[in-house]
């Protein structure tokens, strides 16, 4: 399939490695004594290692801003923007953005800061740990316009974490409505919470009703079961499963990176050859 995951990204079956910034100004749990220096130092070194193991791109998101606002407060994507603003000399693969969990903030951050995709729940209303979590994705695309980041791929998690959609529909009946209606650019399939599995029939429903839509599953992916993942989606978005020990909280390191990346190289080779030479085709 042919798709802007060519465009963007060098090989078939892109893995998109998650840069998890530490709590921000604002945050709850945020070093005030430590400061940004503390954050920025930290995701230097993440950075390293996810890129020196071989990521196809990386995903900058304020993930230890627990608990998570859905509209949130001003501090925290100017906040991520100066980090990102430091790390960008040291960014060499494709990087996208995710304010959790705001898309008009994720936006505004990649327009500030080059970023080729966001992710975020952009459709449905569900009943959440955050409280009653509503959408408009209307506003949001017309948004996205007016700041001129039509350029900005659009990622929307079609299984939202710590939440339920707020009506009896179908999986399938959500994806094809959501494909038609709204027009994102990919879609995400994810389990309960980070890290946690993506389950593999939830995934094959989004992938058989998403049409064009690539589908990347979202959580859970380690190096055991990337194959088996894989076969279903188009890509995938990783990050638990490259922090030490396999543990949400810890930092990312250079041999867990390694060990599910050559895993992820040992499926490429069995890739159809038509589908490898269209991404060296475009990568060229």
């Amino acid at each position: 399939m042919t798709t802007w995951l060519t465009d963007v990204f060098a090989h078939p079956k892109p893995v998109i490695a998650m840069l998890h910034l530490q709590a921000l100004p604002g945050d709850p749990h945020y070093d005030q004594k430590a400061g940004i220096a503390a954050v920025v130092e930290r995701a230097k070194g993440e950075l390293a290692a996810l890129q020196e193991g071989g990521v196809d791109g990386v995903m900058i998101s304020n993930e230890f801003s627990l608990p998570y606002l859905t509209k949130t407060e001003p501090i925290t994507a100017i906040a991520m923007a100066r980090i990102i603003g430091e790390l960008l000399p040291d960014i060499h693969v494709p990087h996208g953005v995710n304010v959790l969990w705001d898309g008009r903030a994720s936006i505004d951050l990649a327009v500030a800061t080059g970023a080729q995709w966001v992710r975020e729940i952009f459709t449905g209303v569900y009943a959440s740990d955050f409280g009653l979590w509503d959408t408009n994705i209307g506003e949001v695309a017309r948004y996205r316009h007016r700041v001129g980041a039509d350029d900005v791929k659009l990622l929307f998690n079609i299984v939202p974490e710590s939440a339920k959609y707020l009506t009896d529909r179908s999986l399938k009946s959500i994806t094809e409505t959501t494909v038609f209606a709204t027009l994102p650019d990919a879609l995400c399939v994810s389990g309960l919470t980070a890290g946690a599995p993506t389950d593999t029939q939830s995934l094959g429903v989004v992938k058989a009703a998403a049409g064009n839509v690539p589908v990347f599953v979202n959580t859970g992916v380690r190096a055991e079961n990337v194959r088996e993942q894989l076969a279903i989606a188009d890509g995938a978005v990783v990050g638990t499963a490259f922090k030490e020990d396999g543990v949400f909280e810890n930092r990312a390191v250079l041999p867990r990176v390694q060990e599910l990346m050559d895993a992820v190289r040992d499926l490429r080779a069995s890739l159809p050859e038509s589908a490898q030479a269209a991404s060296e085709m475009s990568a060229a």
